[in-house]
């Protein structure tokens, strides 16, 4: 029998065991891959008092940009040494297929990373500002700070990619950080913590912690000497997260769910609009939060692109994930199979038609896993629990539509808003485009481009901006410094409250 290996939390640079454990379950098998340490909110204060200690001790902080970009280079490299074995734990934690996990999960993380460390050497926190209005003779300079301890919450689906997406630019701006693992998907954070750890990096700087986010999560949120918190996940909680922070003032960046309109327009390349809408619905069994989950497609060609997508969707290969040859894994869990079963019951009592799911392969796995096929529903209106909720798995619903003006209505009425996507000619396109309320529109794409745009949400998809400099920005706080170059006592204010002073002769 393969033994199971245990993991432990990354505290103030040491490596923390508790006597409880986590059962880290194989979505595809349901059998145990690894076993964690449980951590509580005992943990969550121990790993901020070191965050604590460590900013004000001021090592990290006080390294030029460009040290602190070696580290996070290092941190990168020794990650992407590791890919292969990075790679099998993504797919045995969290079921994606092992060709996604090394584009997107891993690879996609570590390149985040190196992103990150080039804009720490990019990083000017002291510029001067000649345009600030000065009286006399003064000089004005504006000084981008780290904010102290920061922390961050990420979700099961994308784990080292969104933790990078917090951590990397916290960092890179020389703050200490927290952060709170998915209790089913700690292991690729687990190693990051240990690549850090042979990076160089000091004590403290870095804090990995595990456990339930209803406790250590809302801990972090809370705690009074967090002074920034970024989290990704559901809107209903991000929004218990900023209650949370509103105790202490702490700034938050919140990165919530989506139901992203994808329109086809009438001139529309079909073949690269039906695969391209595939990807966008069905990218890790349609687990991300950005996914193309509402197609809206002209009702003139609504037929005969719902016929050449389900022709298209039989292509698609479910299996084991660890076979390159799939495309398509489970999804993360048994709940999460749960919560995509309640919805297809959903959609069927509102009267939406059942027009494809596909078929899972024979075999004990499948019976056992946390499979759910491809599924496609048409005769959906926008007004249905199916096309405005967020359903998190390998759902796509079909609206029509007869103008653009129309579909345009359609893909804005929505609480989301934090993505989008539309198929057709250029010019047509992107004025749709520019119509669309969401803080990422891709034109005759998907999931594409994230490193250097600014990535987060309109409406209730959140707050706040990750990835490129605005994410950079996200983590620092402004401070302005205006120093007088004028001895002249009558060109300062002081006569406002104080008679002139006697002349004072000045020393030869």
């Amino acid at each position: 029998m393969t033994e199971i290996p245990t993991y432990r939390m990354f505290i103030d640079g040491r490596w923390i065991d508790t006597a409880e454990k986590h059962a880290i379950t194989s979505p595809a098998t349901g059998q145990t891959a690894a076993r964690v340490a449980f951590g509580g909110v005992e943990h969550a204060d121990a790993a901020v008092a070191a965050a604590v200690t460590a900013h004000e001790e001021g090592t990290w902080r006080n390294m030029t940009p460009d040290q602190r970009a070696d580290i996070l280079d290092r941190i990168a490299a020794s990650m992407e040494a590791k890919a292969e074995r990075l790679s099998a734990l993504a797919t045995a934690e969290n079921g994606v297929t092992v060709r996604t996990a090394g584009a997107f999960h891993i690879g996609l993380g570590v390149a985040n990373l190196r992103v990150f460390a080039g804009m720490a050497r990019g990083f000017t926190p002291e510029q001067d500002n000649p345009l600030a209005p000065a009286t006399g003779d003064a000089r004005a300079t504006i000084r981008r700070e780290p904010i102290g301890v920061c922390a961050g919450i990420v979700p099961f689906n994308f784990p080292l990619v969104l933790a990078g997406w917090k951590l990397g630019p916290a960092l890179a701006a020389g703050n200490t950080f927290v952060l709170k693992a998915d209790e089913n998907t700690p292991l690729t954070l687990l190693e990051l913590a240990r690549s850090a750890e042979e990076a160089g990096l000091p004590p403290g700087v870095l804090n990995i912690i595990t456990g339930p986010g209803e406790t250590v999560g809302a801990r972090l949120a809370e705690h009074p000497d967090v002074r920034k918190i970024g989290f990704t996940g559901s809107t209903e909680v991000g929004k218990s997260v900023q209650r949370a922070a509103a105790d202490n003032l702490k700034k938050v960046t919140l990165e919530l769910g989506g139901k992203g309109p994808n329109i086809i327009l009438d001139d529309a390349d079909l073949d690269a609009a039906i695969d391209g809408s595939i990807f966008a619905f069905l990218m890790y069994s349609g687990q991300v939060c950005e996914s193309g989950t509402r197609l809206l497609v002209p009702n003139s060609r609504k037929d005969e692109i719902v016929d050449r997508l389900i022709t298209r969707l039989q292509d698609v290969t479910i299996g084991d994930p660890t076979d390159p040859a799939s495309d398509m894994g489970p999804v993360a869990s048994q709940d999460q199979k749960a919560r995509v079963e309640r919805y297809l019951a959903i959609a069927a009592e509102e009267g939406a038609t059942l027009a494809y799911r596909g078929t899972l392969p024979e075999g004990e796995m499948f019976e056992t896993g946390a499979w759910v096929p491809p599924i496609v529903f048409t005769d959906v209106t926008n007004d249905m629990r199916i096309a405005r909720e967020e359903v998190f798995g390998p759902v796509l619903v079909v609206i029509g539509y007869d103008d653009e003006a129309e579909a345009v209505a359609i893909a804005n009425d929505s609480e989301y808003g934090l993505s989008a996507g539309v198929w057709g000619s250029s010019e047509r396109a992107r004025a749709v485009a520019n119509s669309l309320e969401a803080g990422t529109v891709w034109v005759n794409d998907w999931h594409a481009g994230f490193p250097f745009n600014p990535f987060g949400g309109y409406k209730q998809s959140g707050i706040g901006r990750e990835l490129g400099p605005d994410a950079l920005a996200e983590y620092t706080q402004v401070k302005a410094v205006q120093e007088s170059l004028d001895t002249d006592w009558a060109k300062h204010g002081y006569a406002l409250v104080l008679p002139a002073p006697a002349e004072v002769p000045v020393p030869a």
